[in-house]
């Protein structure tokens, strides 16, 4: 019989589960409830007892490493954690959240365990034998991976599964003992982009596009680049979206012509820069190309601004395109935006 195991962090607050965490969790669950296996959750943080209070209901066995030596990401300390917490639940597969804690620490995790080890996995399915399913190149390929050998770590992608949510309240956690090494790292603090200039925001429910139109001659003949500027950061800052962007107004930059200061490859939406899941995507003076539209794969709702009644989205790629000028109806939509604060 498998014993399954997943690895969940808490949040920045310290005080509860990351949302990746928690999107573990859910995929944890299913995955045991169609093997008949054994679950475990294993918690990695300062104080695991309040950030295991959103589990109580999820029929698993708790595990928990808990110390101020945890609160803060540090691959000594994580990976002696998540190793101990491997041990003490004998996992044949451990699921883990893909995030940039758990990424740094995982294979060399898996090393010490002498297990195996795939990433980036958006999918779990079998009755009988686990399937991992993940893509490559580009999300242009899915492939579906098996193996016998075990332990066998999988870490999830963000977004693939629902976050596990259920009502607070008082879980029996098991507390393990964990020999530390020496620690020469020292987290002395964070440094961050201000909100005003963080453009990628991958838990936002909206995703806007900016294509090369937005650089280009206008009606009266002049490129207006920094009032294109103001509305799209306008609209941001309105609705917190994702700002990505289409390769070929990326660059621009390159190429010596007017750019967006606040856009870079960063921020690129495609076949060769980024495939973000979000709920609703905006997409603004861009034709939707196919390499370009590739990188919509996991946008659910999609909807597109473009002067050409002709272009990709109008060909099945968008569900609803307003065949118009962006400048106009951004402009109108932030002064609907702003009006619907007051």
């Amino acid at each position: 019989m498998e014993s399954i195991l997943v690895l969940t962090h808490a949040d920045d607050t310290g005080s509860a589960l990351s949302k990746a965490s928690l999107e573990a969790v859910t995929a944890g669950i299913d995955l045991a409830a169609r093997l008949s296996a054994l679950l475990t959750i294993g918690i990695i943080a300062a104080d695991a007892a309040t950030a295991a209070s959103s589990l109580p209901s999820s029929g698993a066995r708790l595990l928990a490493v808990s110390g101020e030596a945890f609160a803060q990401a540090r691959y000594a300390s994580d990976a002696a954690a998540a190793e101990a917490l491997c041990r003490a639940a004998s996992a044949t597969i451990v699921l883990a959240p893909g995030s940039s804690r758990f990424t740094r620490i995982m294979a060399g995790v898996a090393h010490r365990l002498s297990g195996f080890i795939d990433t980036h996995i958006t999918g779990l399915s079998g009755t009988e034998n686990v399937e991992a399913s993940r893509w490559f190149y580009r999300q242009r390929i899915e492939a579906v991976l098996s193996r016998s050998a075990r332990p066998w770590f999988l870490l999830l992608d963000a977004g693939t599964h629902a976050a596990f949510a259920d009502e607070a309240g008082t879980a029996q956690v098991e507390t393990i003992t964990v020999e530390l090494p020496a620690l020469r790292t020292t987290v002395s603090g964070f440094r961050a982009p201000t909100l005003g200039a963080q453009t990628i925001r991958p838990d936002a429910k909206l995703l806007f596009v900016a294509g090369a139109g937005w650089t280009k001659k206008q009606p009266d003949g002049q490129a207006h680049v920094a009032e294109a500027g103001d509305l799209i950061l306008g609209f941001l800052h309105a609705t917190s979206a994702s700002l990505g962007s289409s390769k070929s107004l990326v660059d621009q930059g390159g190429e010596g012509n007017s750019v967006l200061p606040f856009l870079t490859h960063l921020n690129q939406i495609g076949q060769t820069g980024a495939t973000p899941r979000h709920a609703k995507g905006l997409s603004t003076c861009c034709h939707g190309e196919e390499p370009h539209v590739v990188g919509w794969r996991f946008i659910g709702s999609r909807r597109a601004i473009s002067l050409d009644p002709n272009c990709g989205w109008t060909r099945g790629k968008a569900d609803v395109v307003y065949v118009a000028d962006a400048f106009p109806v951004m402009a109108k939509l932030n002064a609907l935006l702003e009006a619907a604060k007051t």
